[in-house]
């Protein structure tokens, strides 16, 4: 076996940089910009933002000037000609560093994702825009696959060799190589040695890959005896959970959008594999195979509409379900095209799918300007219905008057809404200057290491200071589960005291808990007095204990429940017909909802004011929150 010399190697790498000398300059970029951001974390926010933007872009530079590279090559252009090609794509990729800010805008991480995948299947394309080409198209697209699973390989075993030589001169010769050490040499492993090993199997004579009719024998097994069998079980799984719905008659569940679109994109890269080899004598089943694939994949699409369109009539278009709308017409239209036309080009797969995710990026049809229209209408429909839209600006609402699990929901939908569209989102229904606001925020330090706070601690600060101008600092977004509600047949329920009156007579101390904080510490008279919630929301399980000294009193919610759900008859009794879209409301007396506890010092009864609970088809009821107050009486 003969090893390539160093020479041969240098030689093979300086001709990749002069072939793709815009790539290079982009992953450099990338890269750089990558080390500093490593080393800046936490110290200086500025620089911070520029060096992410400068590797976002540095991404869609790279992407962009490879495109260019393969169609002007591909088109055979002058060399002038495919340098001005290049300038322009380079010029066009540098030019979104003004317009993407993620750390300002969550929706620009979406933004960049979708960007990059639309240029990612630009290459895969770019040098086969004419006629025909399509066996050229399939082995250029097999050979760059292939050529990535080898740079993960060689970039992986890589960077587990010289990590594990760090440790060994940390270990043996107490060097103090820290975390990022590491991260920077990961940076570099992917960004340069990986990304030039990959740019030097790129073919450079796209027009002889048309004649090249080899197929990899271990491909076709794998394909045929593995995908194919795994996507044929996957699809009867879900055309079987298609029947049982109907039979049932109730709506599907939320996570089924995802499994049809997973199936989807498993079947369709697994027809992609095999095309090549469809027209063999002994592979003429597989046109049978594709047929019945896009013909089965119709009612999944049904729904996969079903279930999505009950969320947006619900709780109206977030940018995952206008994704999942996009990509469910998508798939409508590629089954149509598969079935309908007997002279199909594989072509139309990713120029299509690029087309269509171009267009969910900007302009008034792209998924973050209807999103955020749709779930700013949520906000304000919450606040008009409550009393906090005045002349239209948002005006604090009576937090008092809303019910726990209410507020919940206008607390999630207004943290929603500032988490992916920023505060700034809502500057039109605010008198104050909310760009000054936020300068305000940024300048806060964190109580850890007193550094400013992140990028994360900054949205959390703006959400707090939303929530307390508008009313609703005494309400947390978890108790709020959108998708449970609908799917599996719960409906949110709360148990109110009646009239919220408490009559007290007979005891010393009266102590609300009606706080988010975990713990409270207190001090009266010589008692020591900690009020502590306990919610784990995985098991539904809400603890309220009240410790007074050496004594310690706990307080389950679900015992208060159980007992009344017992006896339906009478539940029904106390039920409020009144205009809720997040639950049924019933009113009972106090001494319904309390509980009593006695030791030889104290006696202490916990009276709740509301109790928020589930209570789902089969099991018994879970809880989601509550409040209340606690009475003490000293012997």
């Amino acid at each position: 076996m003969k090893f390539p010399s160093l020479k041969n190697l240098l030689q093979s790498a300086v001709n990749t940089i002069k072939r793709y000398p815009f790539e290079t300059l982009f992953a450099l970029a990338g890269t750089i910009a990558a080390t500093i951001e490593i080393e800046l974390n936490h110290l200086n926010r500025i620089s911070e933002n520029w060096c992410m933007r400068t590797i976002m872009i540095a991404n869609l530079g790279f992407l962009l000037s490879l495109s260019a590279t393969l169609y002007t090559q591909s088109k055979g252009w002058k060399t002038t000609k495919i340098v001005l090609a290049k300038i322009a794509a380079a010029v066009i990729a540098v030019l979104f560093i003004f317009i993407i800010n993620p750390p300002e805008r969550q929706a620009d991480y979406t933004r960049f994702f979708l960007l990059s995948l639309a240029f990612h299947l630009m290459v895969s394309f770019a040098a086969f825009t004419g006629k025909g080409q399509i066996r050229g198209f399939w082995q250029f697209n097999k050979t760059l696959f292939l050529r990535f699973l080898a740079c993960m390989l060689y970039g992986v075993v890589l960077f587990a060799g010289l990590a594990a030589a760090i440790g060994a001169t940390n270990f043996l010769f107490n060097f103090k190589f820290e975390w990022d050490t590491y991260q920077i040499l990961w940076v570099w492993i992917t960004g340069m040695f990986t990304t030039t090993f990959f740019l030097a199997g790129v073919p450079t004579n796209t027009r002889a890959l048309n004649e090249d009719e080899s197929y990899p024998k271990g491909l076709k097994i794998f394909t045929q005896y593995v995908l194919i069998p795994l996507s044929t079980v996957y699809v009867l799984i879900l055309l079987a959970y298609e029947i049982k719905i109907l039979i049932e008659w109730k709506l599907p569940k939320g996570l089924v959008s995802n499994l049809i679109l997973g199936y989807a994109v498993f079947g369709i890269l697994s027809l992609l594999l095999v095309y090549p080899i469809r027209e063999q004598n002994e592979n003429k089943w597989l046109k049978t195979y594709t047929r019945s694939f896009y013909f089965l994949l119709i009612p999944l699409q049904i729904l996969l509409f079903v279930a999505v369109g009950t969320r947006v009539f619900s709780y109206g278009v977030t940018e995952f379900r206008y994704f999942l709308i996009a990509l469910a017409l998508w798939l409508l239209f590629i089954s149509l095209y598969f079935l309908l036309f007997k002279k199909q080009n594989i072509k139309i797969i990713p120029i299509s799918l690029c087309m269509l995710t171009l267009l969910s990026i900007y302009g008034p049809q792209s998924a973050f300007t209807m999103s955020m229209y749709s779930q700013r209408g949520m906000v304000i429909k919450f606040f008009k219905k409550h009393n906090g839209f005045k002349e239209g600006k948002l005006v604090p609402v009576d937090g008092m008057k809303i019910d726990m699990l209410e507020g919940s929901l206008g607390a999630s939908r207004l943290n929603y809404f500032i988490y992916h569209y920023d505060l700034m989102g809502l500057q039109p229904y605010f008198n104050k200057n909310l760009s000054i606001v936020s300068d305000s925020l940024a300048k806060q330090k964190n109580d850890y290491d007193n550094l400013l706070v992140d990028r994360e601690g900054l949205r959390t600060l703006k959400y707090q200071w939303a929530k307390k101008q508008l009313g609703l600092n005494r309400f947390t977004d978890y108790l709020y589960f959108e998708s449970e509600m609908v799917t599996d047949g719960q409906i949110g329920y709360v148990f109110t005291q009646k009239n919220y009156i408490t009559v007290v007579t007979g005891y010393d101390i009266v102590f609300a808990n009606d706080r988010t904080a975990d713990s409270v510490v207190y001090n009266f008279n010589g008692i020591k007095i900690i009020s502590t919630q306990t919610a784990n929301i995985r098991t539904s399980k809400f603890i309220y204990t009240l410790g007074l000294n050496n004594e310690t009193f706990k307080f389950d919610p679900l015992d208060v429940v159980n007992k009344i759900v017992a006896d339906t008859t009478k539940m029904k009794t106390y039920f409020v017909k009144e205009d809720s879209e997040t639950s049924r409301k019933y009113e009972l007396p106090g001494n319904l909802i309390r509980i009593t506890k006695e030791t030889p010092a104290y006696t202490v009864t916990f009276q709740f004011n509301e109790i928020y609970f589930d209570l789902p088809k089969k099991g018994g009821p879970i809880i989601r929150g509550g409040r209340g107050q606690y009475l003490i009486k000293i012997k």
